[in-house]
């Protein structure tokens, strides 16, 4: 079993930057690639990002491509979403979430993920 449990939501104006934490627990963290993901009300839940075990590929959904960066630190088996730019449209819910341990290279199909977090609100004023 993995837990997770997200940190750094909050409200912010458009143009601004937030940061996004997710720490896990309960398994090895550097076994299992490690996504963030995103839902708006009345929206499915939406790929954002992911990043493989070592982290040294990531993969980004195109809404946030050039705006956004994932990465994670295994030593403190933590993962991060650098959101900058942030628009109006960014404003959901987001969820941290990790792959079953077999799976190390970055995913975006959500069947991929057996771990979910409660989720942490990120709302992008005009």
């Amino acid at each position: 079993q993995v837990q997770l449990v997200e940190s750094g939501g909050g409200l912010v104006q458009a143009g601004g930057s937030l940061r996004l934490s997710c720490a896990a627990s309960g398994r090895t963290f550097s076994t299992g690639a490690m996504g963030w993901f995103r839902q708006a009300p009345g929206n499915e839940r939406e790929f954002v990002a992911a990043i493989s075990v070592s982290g040294g590929n990531t993969y980004y959904g195109d809404s946030v491509k050039g705006r956004f960066t994932m990465s994670r630190d295994n030593a403190k088996n933590t993962v991060y979403l650098h959101m900058s730019s942030l628009r109006p449209e960014d404003t959901a819910v987001y969820y941290c979430a990790a792959t079953r341990a077999t799976i190390a290279e970055p995913r975006v199909d959500i069947s991929d993920y057996a771990y979910w977090g409660q989720g942490t609100q990120v709302t992008v004023s005009s």
